[in-house]
């Protein structure tokens, strides 16, 4: 009955916003332009007397002007004579509004609503959550702040927190489910995928770390293998990078779907193929770029390669504030065995990203593993 009544005020409330102009369009309007006109007029009038007592004009003169001003005074009154009052205008709009959107909306809810379907507090759809995702992330956040030493939970919550991009959740997830469940290669692999997606794609020194662990509890981990692998790419240790990958392509089934991704990243540490498309490839070549070098020397590659980093590098100057750009810059110059660049090129981003801030830090990290003097540059 509640809802009912709730509804009902509700539309009375829409009618009532919806009417008001209209009611006011059925007001009758005064008309000021009219009023002034005969104002204007009468004034005149006056002023014709006081001209003739003066002896200002003649008898036949003012009776003359008293004529005309007298002839234009009726026509004023006469355009407000034909002026119609606005009543009764909009009425066939007035009547759908306070009769037919009523209707129609009831019925609309009659046939696809459900007004017979029983309330469903947030408690009891959180003990039957079905197949809703949020729900069943609230129940379980639920679960875990009442009970927080239960790493099952936090077993549970930290992919579906990762897939939902909630980084910072999902690293203190992983974290509470090994300190609490133990340690084990899922656990650790995605510990180590979350720490890369939260420092923009680089593989630091405590996502190696999870990996590695990975590698301990599981020898044979396809994903730990990769990303320790993009971590020696990333750092400029082409020989270390293209022994892993080419170790992990060795051991892979034909049809593995990491497999193809192996693949071009061998060809890209080895100089034989297109640089890759993904955020660690020097100044992000498109597909087009990637196609096109399908076909290329390895001069000519080189070349294509060293057109992106320059186009990147002015492209900074531009805009300073592009913080996964200097990434890629520093990286770039490294794998192009140009220390000296790299290092300009981290100097010319603790400009805009100081070393003691969060995004500094990450800049520093990487010129750690690319075997930069850090210290020097941030002097």
């Amino acid at each position: 009955m509640l809802f009912w009544i709730i509804t009902a005020v509700l539309t009375f409330a829409v009618a009532v916003l919806l009417l008001y102009p209209l009611w006011r369009a059925s007001a009758p309007a005064i008309d000021v332009d009219r009023a002034g006109e005969e104002a204007v007029y009468r004034d005149q009038l006056r002023e014709l007397e006081r001209d003739k007592a003066q002896g200002l004009i003649s008898a036949e003169q003012a009776e003359y002007a008293r004529a005309e001003i007298g002839r234009r005074l009726l026509a004023v009154a006469g355009k407000g004579a034909e002026a119609p009052v606005r009543t009764g205008r909009h009425r066939m709009a007035q009547i759908f509004i306070l009769l037919c959107l009523p209707l129609i909306g009831l019925g609309f809810y009659l046939e696809t609503g459900s007004p017979g379907l029983k309330d469903q507090p947030l408690a009891a759809r959180l003990e039957n959550p079905g197949n809703n995702i949020d729900l069943l992330v609230a129940k379980v956040e639920r679960h875990l702040a009442q009970n927080p030493e239960d790493g099952a939970g936090w077993d549970v919550l930290a992919p579906i927190y990762f897939r939902g991009g909630r980084m910072g959740d999902a690293h203190m997830a992983y974290r509470n489910a090994i300190r609490l469940s133990g340690p084990s290669a899922a656990r650790y692999a995605g510990l180590g995928e979350v720490i890369i997606a939260e420092n923009d794609g680089v593989v630091t020194a405590d996502a190696s770390a999870a990996f590695e662990a990975a590698l301990k509890e599981q020898p044979d981990n396809p994903r730990a293998e990769f990303y320790l692998a993009l971590g020696f790419e990333q750092a400029g240790k082409q020989d270390e990078a293209l022994a892993a990958f080419e170790a992990l392509a060795a051991k892979s089934p034909a049809d593995a779907p990491w497999l193809p991704l192996v693949k071009q990243h061998i060809a890209m540490v080895s100089g034989k193929g297109p640089v890759a498309a993904q955020g660690d490839a020097p100044g992000n070549p498109s597909e087009a770029d990637i196609a096109a070098a399908q076909d290329m020397s390895a001069q000519d590659r080189t070349a294509m390669i060293r057109g992106m980093v320059d186009s990147l590098d002015a492209k900074l100057k531009e805009n300073p504030d592009n913080f996964e750009g200097w990434m890629r810059l520093v990286r770039s110059y490294a794998m192009l065995k140009e220390p000296d660049r790299a290092v300009d090129a981290l100097n010319a981003a603790f400009k805009t990203f100081p070393a003691n801030g969060k995004q500094g830090a990450q800049l520093a990290d990487l010129g750690r593993q690319l075997g930069l003097p850090v210290e020097d540059v941030k002097q």
